[in-house]
């Protein structure tokens, strides 16, 4: 099983190169915006994460650029955690045009820290308790 999550952004000016095509830097963007929508969609900000003390450094990325975004289109970030979380969490990313055409994948590892002491713990049990009807198999 997974958690899966869709959200929309309108390609802006401001987003592109000379060529009209997204400027490949803000796909890196476009994957922060999934995950924060979809943390929300399951009832988890961000900022209520951090207040409590935990904060989620990038630990790794990966993307592949299959075909460009371009102005003015209307993307599907389709985001996905696909396994239970640990001491780190991994986002699968996939980026889709208005007429469903994959346009980029990106995976993201990030690592749950400890805001005070800046050592790696577990996901807190409030976040695991949100996502726990996702991987009721495992």
């Amino acid at each position: 099983m997974a958690f899966q999550h869709e959200h929309t952004y309108r390609v802006c000016y401001a987003d592109t190169d000379q060529m009209g095509y997204m400027y490949y830097g803000n796909y890196a963007r476009l994957y922060e915006i999934g995950r924060v929508e979809a943390l929300r969609s399951l009832g988890f900000a961000y900022k209520v994460l951090e207040e409590s003390g935990v904060m989620m450094p990038v630990y790794e990325m990966k993307t592949r650029y299959l075909k460009p975004a371009r102005y003015d289109e209307l993307l599907t970030i389709r985001t996905r955690i696909e396994q239970r979380p640990g001491a780190r969490i991994i986002f699968h990313f996939e980026l889709l045009n208005e007429s469903d055409v994959l346009l980029n994948t990106g995976e993201v590892t990030l690592v749950f820290i400890n805001r005070q002491t800046n050592r790696p713990i577990m996901a807190p049990v409030a976040f695991l308790d949100k996502l726990q009807p996702y991987f009721k198999e495992e």
